[in-house]
C-alpha cells in the first residue's frame, strides 16, 4: 500500500437514493473532504479537455460514449489522448483515475462512484460501501429534485442511470456493481433515512478505519 496514512471512503450508489446526500453528510460528520463531480473539474483542468466532454461520458463504459470521440469539444493533444482516435477509450478513466490519487493523498476524503473502491484499493486505506433504496423512495426523490415529473418517468430514468453505472463499474473492475459481496457495506437508506444512514456509516467506517 503506497499511502498508509490517510484513507477513503468511496460510495457506490443506486440512481434517486440519496447517496451524494449522505456523502456529504458523511464528509461533513468526519470533517473530511468530499468529491463528486468535483473530480471532473479537476481531471478536465489537468488533461486539458473541455469539462462537457467529462460531464458527457460520466460513469459511461467506452461502449457508450466511443461515438462522442468524433465531437470535438476543445481538447490538446496531450499525453492522455493519444490513440486510434483524438481520445483513446479509457483516457477519460485514466485522467480521473490520476486525479483521484492526488486527491486521496491530500488527505481523507469522501469520494462518490467512479469505481474509487477498486481504483484506489492498493494505494490508501479504503472503505467501500454501496446506498441502495426502494424503488418508491428512489421515484419520489428522482420527481422532489425535478429529474422527471411522473413516477413512470422517474422509474424508466432510474432503470437507466443504474444500467450505465452497471456497466461502467462492471467494465473497469473485476467485481459486480452492486453486490453486496463488492463492498465492505451495503446499506438500505430506506429504513433509517438520510442522516440516520449517515451516521451509520461514520460509526461503521471509524471501526473499520481503525482496524486496518
Amino acid at each position: 500500500m503506497e499511502n498508509d496514512k490517510t484513507y477513503v471512503i468511496a460510495i457506490g450508489r443506486q440512481f434517486g437514493c440519496g447517496g451524494r446526500e449522505i456523502g456529504q453528510l458523511i464528509a461533513k460528520g468526519l470533517g473530511v473532504a468530499y468529491y463528486d463531480k468535483e473530480l471532473l473539474s479537476e481531471a478536465a483542468k489537468s488533461s486539458g479537455v473541455n469539462e462537457d466532454f467529462f460531464e458527457a461520458a460520466d460513469e459511461r463504459s467506452p461502449r457508450f460514449f466511443s461515438s462522442l470521440w468524433s465531437f470535438n469539444l476543445g481538447y490538446n493533444t496531450g499525453a492522455y489522448f493519444i490513440g486510434d482516435t483524438p481520445l483513446s477509450d479509457d483516457s477519460i478513466y485514466r485522467a480521473q483515475s490520476d486525479v483521484m490519487t492526488q486527491l486521496a493523498d491530500r488527505g481523507p476524503c469522501v469520494i462518490v462512484g467512479r469505481t474509487a473502491d477498486y481504483l484506489l484499493r492498493d494505494h490508501c486505506k479504503v472503505v467501500s460501501v454501496f446506498v441502495h433504496s426502494s424503488i418508491e423512495d428512489r421515484v419520489q426523490r428522482i420527481m422532489s429534485r425535478g429529474d422527471a415529473k411522473t413516477e413512470k418517468e422517474a422509474r424508466e430514468k432510474a432503470e437507466k442511470k443504474n444500467k450505465l453505472r452497471a456497466e461502467y463499474y462492471n467494465f473497469y473492475t473485476d467485481k459486480k456493481w452492486g453486490d453486496a459481496a463488492s463492498y465492505d457495506l451495503s446499506i438500505d437508506a430506506s429504513l433509517l433515512g438520510t442522516q440516520a444512514t449517515a451516521m451509520f456509516i461514520i460509526d461503521f467506517v471509524k471501526k473499520i478505519i481503525n482496524k486496518k
